[in-house]
C-alpha cells in the first residue's frame, strides 16, 4: 500500500512543441480568416432586424413582468396608498 503521506515525484516537464512567433501566429489567424464565409449585406441587415425584434420583445415582457410583480408585492405588503 501506498503511503498517503508522501510527496509524489516531481514530473519533467517534455517540450513536445516549439512556441510560435508572432509572424506565423500572424500568417495563421489572416489564413484562418480567408476561409470564413462573411455574410452578405442583405443578410446582415435581416439578421440586424431579427436580433432587434427579439430583445424588443424580451424587453417588453421583462417590463410587464417587473410591472406586474412589483404591483403585486406592493398589494401584499402593504406599499404606498
Amino acid at each position: 500500500m501506498a503511503d498517503s503521506k508522501a510527496a509524489p515525484a516531481p514530473r519533467k516537464r517534455e517540450r513536445t512543441e516549439k512556441r510560435t512567433g508572432p509572424f506565423t501566429f500572424y500568417r495563421q489567424v489572416v489564413a484562418e480568416l480567408r476561409k470564413v464565409v462573411w455574410p452578405t449585406r442583405e443578410q446582415l441587415s435581416t439578421y440586424f432586424i431579427v436580433v432587434l425584434v427579439f430583445v424588443l420583445i424580451l424587453m417588453a415582457i421583462t417590463s410587464l413582468l417587473d410591472l406586474g410583480w412589483g404591483q403585486l408585492f406592493f398589494a401584499i405588503f402593504g406599499g404606498r396608498d
